[in-house]
C-alpha cells in the first residue's frame, strides 16, 4: 500500500492509500480503451487515366463504393501521359462521370486540381448509413443493363 496523491491542485490536496501499480494499471487499461473506440480513418487511392474503357471504369466504381461504405476517403487520381497532357477535359469529365455515379453516398471534399501530370479530387463518405444496402443493388442493375445494350 501507497500513499497517491490523486488531484495535487486541489485545495487541500487529495492523497489516497492505494496499491500503487495497481493504479498504474487501471490507468495503462484505461488508455487502451480509449485508443480502440477511435476511428482511424484511411485514404484509398484509385488510379485512372483519361482513356478507360467503360468496364474498366464501372471495376474502378466499384472498389471506390466499398471503400467508401467502408468509411475511408478515396482519392482519384488521373494521371495524364505525353499527348494526353493536350486533352486535360478528357480527365475532367472522367472526374465528374466518377464523382456524379458516387453521389449517393459521397460528398466531393476537394475539388479536382491538376499537380504536374496528374488530376486529383478527394471524395469522402456522405454520412447517409441508410442507403448502403441500396446502392450495390443499383449498381448491379447499370451494369447488367450495359451488358444487354
Amino acid at each position: 500500500m501507497d500513499l497517491v496523491e490523486i488531484a495535487p491542485n486541489a485545495k487541500p490536496p487529495v492523497a489516497k492509500i492505494i496499491d500503487y501499480g495497481k493504479l498504474l494499471y487501471t490507468q495503462a487499461k484505461k488508455e487502451k480503451e480509449s485508443r480502440k473506440a477511435q476511428v482511424v480513418i484511411k485514404v484509398k487511392e484509385i488510379k485512372l487515366k483519361p482513356n478507360i474503357d467503360t468496364h474498366d471504369f464501372q471495376t474502378k466504381m466499384k472498389h471506390a463504393r466499398e471503400f467508401l461504405l467502408k468509411g475511408n476517403k478515396v482519392r482519384i487520381s488521373i494521371m495524364f501521359r505525353g499527348r494526353e497532357m493536350l486533352h486535360l477535359d478528357l480527365g475532367q469529365k472522367v472526374v465528374q462521370q466518377f464523382c456524379e455515379d458516387l453521389a449517393d453516398i459521397a460528398v466531393v471534399e476537394a475539388p479536382p486540381k491538376l499537380l504536374g501530370r496528374t488530376m486529383t479530387t478527394v471524395l469522402s463518405p456522405s454520412g447517409k448509413r441508410s442507403k448502403p444496402n441500396q446502392a450495390p443493388q443499383e449498381s448491379s442493375k447499370k451494369t447488367g443493363e450495359s451488358s444487354r445494350a
